[in-house]
Protein backbone atom coordinates (compact mmCIF):
# COMPACT_ATOMS: atom_id res chain seq x y z
CA UNK A 1 0.00 0.00 0.00
CA UNK A 2 1.36 3.39 -1.00
CA UNK A 3 1.89 6.11 1.65
CA UNK A 4 -0.84 8.23 0.06
CA UNK A 5 -3.34 5.37 0.23
CA UNK A 6 -2.34 4.47 3.80
CA UNK A 7 -2.78 8.03 5.06
CA UNK A 8 -5.69 9.01 2.85
CA UNK A 9 -7.98 9.75 5.80
CA UNK A 10 -5.59 12.20 7.58
CA UNK A 11 -4.83 13.82 4.22
CA UNK A 12 -8.55 14.22 3.53
CA UNK A 13 -9.11 15.73 7.00
CA UNK A 14 -6.23 18.17 6.48
CA UNK A 15 -7.66 19.21 3.10
CA UNK A 16 -11.10 19.67 4.68
CA UNK A 17 -9.63 21.79 7.48
CA UNK A 18 -7.78 23.93 4.95
CA UNK A 19 -11.00 24.39 2.96
CA UNK A 20 -12.91 25.43 6.08
CA UNK A 21 -10.15 27.93 6.97
CA UNK A 22 -10.34 29.44 3.48
CA UNK A 23 -14.12 29.63 3.37
CA UNK A 24 -14.52 30.85 6.98
CA UNK A 25 -11.31 32.67 7.96
CA UNK A 26 -12.80 33.72 11.30
CA UNK A 27 -12.93 30.04 12.34
CA UNK A 28 -9.29 29.39 11.41
CA UNK A 29 -7.78 30.32 14.83
CA UNK A 30 -10.27 28.07 16.64
CA UNK A 31 -9.54 25.28 14.19
CA UNK A 32 -5.80 25.59 14.78
CA UNK A 33 -6.21 25.69 18.58
CA UNK A 34 -8.42 22.60 18.60
CA UNK A 35 -6.05 20.72 16.30
CA UNK A 36 -3.03 21.57 18.44
CA UNK A 37 -4.91 20.62 21.62
CA UNK A 38 -5.91 17.25 20.15
CA UNK A 39 -2.38 16.50 19.04
CA UNK A 40 -1.04 17.48 22.47
CA UNK A 41 -3.53 15.11 24.12
CA UNK A 42 -2.50 12.27 21.82
CA UNK A 43 1.18 12.88 22.50
CA UNK A 44 0.51 12.73 26.23
CA UNK A 45 -1.41 9.43 26.00
CA UNK A 46 0.12 7.32 23.25
CA UNK A 47 3.85 7.21 24.19
CA UNK A 48 3.22 5.54 27.59
CA UNK A 49 0.81 3.11 25.91
CA UNK A 50 3.45 2.12 23.35
CA UNK A 51 6.08 1.69 26.07
CA UNK A 52 3.76 -0.63 28.00
CA UNK A 53 2.91 -2.53 24.81
CA UNK A 54 6.61 -2.99 24.06
CA UNK A 55 7.23 -4.38 27.53
CA UNK A 56 4.21 -6.66 27.30
CA UNK A 57 5.27 -7.82 23.85
CA UNK A 58 8.64 -8.87 25.27
CA UNK A 59 7.63 -10.17 28.69
CA UNK A 60 4.38 -12.02 27.90
CA UNK A 61 4.96 -15.02 25.61
CA UNK A 62 2.63 -15.73 22.74
CA UNK A 63 1.74 -19.09 24.28
CA UNK A 64 0.21 -17.32 27.27
CA UNK A 65 -2.02 -15.19 25.04
CA UNK A 66 -3.08 -18.21 23.03
CA UNK A 67 -3.85 -20.19 26.18
CA UNK A 68 -5.70 -17.56 28.17
CA UNK A 69 -7.15 -15.27 25.48
CA UNK A 70 -7.07 -17.27 22.27
CA UNK A 71 -9.77 -19.40 20.70
CA UNK A 72 -11.02 -21.87 23.22
CA UNK A 73 -10.25 -19.61 26.19
CA UNK A 74 -13.99 -19.20 26.72
CA UNK A 75 -15.15 -17.24 29.75
CA UNK A 76 -11.58 -16.78 31.01
CA UNK A 77 -10.51 -14.96 27.84
CA UNK A 78 -13.54 -12.66 27.84
CA UNK A 79 -13.09 -11.96 31.55
CA UNK A 80 -9.43 -11.04 31.07
CA UNK A 81 -10.36 -8.74 28.17
CA UNK A 82 -12.96 -7.02 30.37
CA UNK A 83 -10.47 -6.64 33.24
CA UNK A 84 -7.76 -5.18 30.98
CA UNK A 85 -10.22 -2.79 29.34
CA UNK A 86 -11.87 -1.68 32.58
CA UNK A 87 -8.57 -1.03 34.35
CA UNK A 88 -7.23 1.04 31.47
CA UNK A 89 -7.01 4.78 31.36
CA UNK A 90 -7.03 7.21 28.51
CA UNK A 91 -9.31 7.75 25.51
CA UNK A 92 -10.61 5.00 23.28
CA UNK A 93 -8.03 5.52 20.52
CA UNK A 94 -5.39 4.28 22.95
CA UNK A 95 -7.17 0.91 23.03
CA UNK A 96 -6.54 0.10 19.37
CA UNK A 97 -2.77 -0.46 19.72
CA UNK A 98 -3.55 -2.78 22.65
CA UNK A 99 -6.09 -4.75 20.59
CA UNK A 100 -3.59 -4.90 17.73
CA UNK A 101 -0.92 -6.33 20.02
CA UNK A 102 -3.40 -8.91 21.35
CA UNK A 103 -4.20 -10.09 17.83
CA UNK A 104 -0.50 -10.36 16.97
CA UNK A 105 0.05 -12.41 20.11
CA UNK A 106 -2.69 -14.90 19.27
CA UNK A 107 -5.73 -13.57 21.14
CA UNK A 108 -9.05 -14.31 19.51
CA UNK A 109 -10.87 -11.70 17.48
CA UNK A 110 -13.81 -11.92 19.87
CA UNK A 111 -11.69 -11.08 22.91
CA UNK A 112 -10.10 -8.14 21.07
CA UNK A 113 -13.58 -6.76 20.40
CA UNK A 114 -14.55 -7.29 24.05
CA UNK A 115 -11.47 -5.34 25.11
CA UNK A 116 -12.44 -2.39 22.89
CA UNK A 117 -15.97 -2.41 24.27
CA UNK A 118 -14.83 -2.62 27.88
CA UNK A 119 -12.28 0.15 27.33
CA UNK A 120 -14.96 2.44 25.90
CA UNK A 121 -17.67 1.98 28.55
CA UNK A 122 -16.52 -0.07 31.56
CA UNK A 123 -13.42 1.82 32.71
CA UNK A 124 -13.08 1.84 36.50
CA UNK A 125 -12.04 5.54 36.67
CA UNK A 126 -15.23 6.49 34.82
CA UNK A 127 -17.23 4.18 37.10
CA UNK A 128 -15.81 5.89 40.20
CA UNK A 129 -16.51 9.34 38.78
CA UNK A 130 -20.11 8.37 37.98
CA UNK A 131 -20.56 6.93 41.46
CA UNK A 132 -19.37 10.15 43.07
CA UNK A 133 -21.44 12.36 40.77
CA UNK A 134 -24.61 10.37 40.08
CA UNK A 135 -24.70 7.73 42.77
CA UNK A 136 -23.80 4.06 43.04
CA UNK A 137 -27.21 2.87 41.82
CA UNK A 138 -26.81 4.68 38.50
CA UNK A 139 -23.21 3.62 37.89
CA UNK A 140 -23.84 -0.03 38.79
CA UNK A 141 -26.98 -0.13 36.62
CA UNK A 142 -25.16 1.37 33.65
CA UNK A 143 -22.21 -1.00 34.08
CA UNK A 144 -24.51 -4.02 34.32
CA UNK A 145 -26.53 -2.92 31.29
CA UNK A 146 -23.44 -2.30 29.15
CA UNK A 147 -21.73 -5.60 29.90
CA UNK A 148 -24.14 -7.91 28.00
CA UNK A 149 -24.31 -5.38 25.17
CA UNK A 150 -20.51 -5.50 24.78
CA UNK A 151 -20.50 -9.29 24.75
CA UNK A 152 -23.39 -9.38 22.28
CA UNK A 153 -21.85 -6.79 19.96
CA UNK A 154 -18.54 -8.66 19.96
CA UNK A 155 -20.38 -11.86 19.01
CA UNK A 156 -22.25 -9.95 16.30
CA UNK A 157 -18.97 -8.61 14.89
CA UNK A 158 -17.73 -12.17 14.51
CA UNK A 159 -20.89 -13.08 12.60
CA UNK A 160 -20.88 -10.00 10.38
CA UNK A 161 -17.18 -10.26 9.47
CA UNK A 162 -16.44 -13.39 7.50
CA UNK A 163 -13.26 -15.46 7.94
CA UNK A 164 -11.57 -13.68 5.02
CA UNK A 165 -12.18 -10.23 6.50
CA UNK A 166 -11.02 -11.30 9.96
CA UNK A 167 -7.92 -12.86 8.44
CA UNK A 168 -7.16 -9.63 6.56
CA UNK A 169 -7.48 -7.64 9.78
CA UNK A 170 -5.12 -9.99 11.64
CA UNK A 171 -2.66 -9.90 8.74
CA UNK A 172 -2.57 -6.11 8.86
CA UNK A 173 -1.58 -6.32 12.51
CA UNK A 174 1.38 -8.43 11.46
CA UNK A 175 2.34 -5.82 8.86
CA UNK A 176 1.48 -8.14 5.98
CA UNK A 177 0.62 -6.75 2.58
CA UNK A 178 -2.21 -8.77 1.05
CA UNK A 179 -0.77 -8.12 -2.42
CA UNK A 180 2.33 -10.08 -1.41
CA UNK A 181 0.24 -13.25 -1.29
CA UNK A 182 0.75 -13.64 -5.05
CA UNK A 183 4.53 -13.85 -4.59
CA UNK A 184 6.02 -17.41 -4.50
CA UNK A 185 7.49 -16.72 -1.09
CA UNK A 186 4.06 -15.69 0.17
CA UNK A 187 3.02 -19.34 0.46
CA UNK A 188 3.94 -19.34 4.13
CA UNK A 189 1.92 -16.19 4.67
CA UNK A 190 -1.06 -17.70 2.86
CA UNK A 191 -0.78 -20.76 5.04
CA UNK A 192 -0.76 -18.51 8.11
CA UNK A 193 -3.82 -16.65 6.76
CA UNK A 194 -5.67 -19.93 6.27
CA UNK A 195 -4.72 -20.99 9.79
CA UNK A 196 -6.10 -17.74 11.21
CA UNK A 197 -9.29 -18.16 9.21
CA UNK A 198 -9.78 -21.67 10.58
CA UNK A 199 -9.09 -20.51 14.14
CA UNK A 200 -11.73 -17.81 13.90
Amino acid sequence: MSPLARYRFPIAMAALAAAVALVMPAKAPLLVRNTVANFAEMLSVLPPIFVLLGLMDVWVPREAFVKYMGDGSGVVGALLAIIIGSLAGGPLYAAFPVASMMLRKGASFYNAMVLLGAWSTLKIPMFLFETASLGARFSISRWAANLPVILGMSWLMIRLLGPAERTAIVERQHGLDTQFAAHPEGRTRRSHAGYVGRRQ
